[in-house]
């Protein structure tokens, strides 16, 4: 049984439950002098904060995604190798499909509810390897709009974050598909992945000197090895990304850097400038001027404008973003060139069940500023 399955929690649970009456029941039968009572009281009570402890912390991981399995848990990931074809057709980096699977709560095939397929990336230019979801819509399997390119959008999630969890937790594929069906959204291609793709260091999505060049992979090699696999719009206004958290960072400084790939960027729940912390390790290496370009809101004021969209997202109570937030979008209106849209909740936190709220109309919002053909 997998780390994230609703039968561990539950087991846990009722593990916890049934100590915590045992505890209670035996209470008195431990309460006499004596050794072996003092062990049964310290035994029963190590054992119930034991069973209480794992069930916190599973429900924790069920609800943020922070481990994908109990590999992942424990330092020992089973999927970081990818085979890398070096003989791979028209030299635009490697994409292979390792498994594909139905959208949650669709019936029939892909022509009715569309596909996920778990694919392994590797990138041309800057060799970095990681997994990613990719979910395609319904009409992509339609043999009427089999000439059809689509638009897409890099999904990121946190750090340290599971790409299974924008899958299963944040119900991007099963959002796109309800919303495109109710015609608030264009069909569209997501690609789901964690913007960590160099485990476990936190790269922030930066060109590391001497080091992964993470920045360089998201803004080229991705869209390269994709746009070779897949029928996506390799135009203008093809491509955009969303993000939270570390995701929401990375999605707005692409979106920024790079707007001739990234025609709309949206961060929920970003911050705006790179942190450095024993999980990021030293980023710049001393290079001002990486140093500064990685902080949004100094680049915003003194390079030229890009001609991108940016969405924001925060809350009035309960997200720490919130000041921040409004100075960014002050500063990216001044420009009269970068174009801001916001969603202010009045309180939510920094968890999925704010970011739930905000996908929808994130989706609706950056579908209208894509183009497929």
């Amino acid at each position: 049984m997998g780390l994230t399955s609703n039968t561990v929690l539950l087991l846990a649970v009722l593990s916890a439950s049934l100590l915590f009456a045992g505890t209670v029941w035996q209470w008195p039968r431990l309460a006499r002098r004596g050794w072996r009572s003092v062990l049964g009281r310290v035994g029963l009570l190590f054992a119930t904060q034991l069973a209480l402890f794992l069930s916190v912390g599973l429900a924790a991981n069920q609800a943020f995604g922070f481990y994908a399995s109990w590999a992942d848990l424990f330092g020992r990931e089973t999927d970081v190798g990818v085979v890398v074809d070096h003989a791979a057709g028209d030299g635009r980096g490697s994409l292979r499909v390792v498994d594909t699977r139905r959208v949650a709560g669709a019936g029939g095939g892909p022509r009715v509810g569309g596909q996920i397929q778990k694919v392994a990336i590797t990138g041309r230019t800057t060799h970095i390897a990681t997994p990613a979801y990719v979910y395609l819509p319904p009409e992509y399997f339609d043999p009427r709009q089999r000439t059809r390119t689509f638009p897409a959008a890099v999904v990121l999630t946190g750090y340290p974050g599971t790409a299974e969890a924008l899958v299963d937790k944040l119900h991007y594929p099963r959002t796109a598909r309800q919303l495109a069906g109710d015609g608030r959204m264009q069909p569209m291609i997501l690609v789901m992945l964690r913007p960590t793709v160099a485990p476990p260091r936190d790269t922030e999505c930066v060109d590391i000197p001497d080091g992964p060049q993470t920045e360089s992979f998201f803004a080229k090699d991705l869209p390269d090895a994709v746009t070779a696999h897949y029928r996506v719009g390799a135009g203008p206004g093809g491509w955009g990304i969303i993000g939270d958290s570390t995701g929401g960072y990375c999605a707005l400084k692409l979106a920024m850097h790079h707007p001739d790939v990234y025609a709309a960027g949206a961060g929920l729940s970003a911050y705006y400038k790179a942190p450095i912390d024993p999980t990021t390790g030293d980023l710049f290496h001393g290079d001002e001027t990486l140093r500064d370009e990685a902080d949004l809101r100094w680049f915003i004021g003194h390079r030229p404008a890009p001609d991108t969209s940016l969405l924001v997202t925060s809350s009035k109570v309960g997200e720490s973003n919130y000041k921040a937030t409004l100075k960014f979008i002050d500063q990216v209106k001044a420009t009269n060139r970068t174009r801001i849209s916001s969603i202010i909740l009045e309180s939510g936190g920094h968890n999925f069940n704010t970011w739930r709220r905000e996908i929808p109309p994130t989706l609706e919002w950056i579908s209208g500023r894509l183009s497929g053909r």
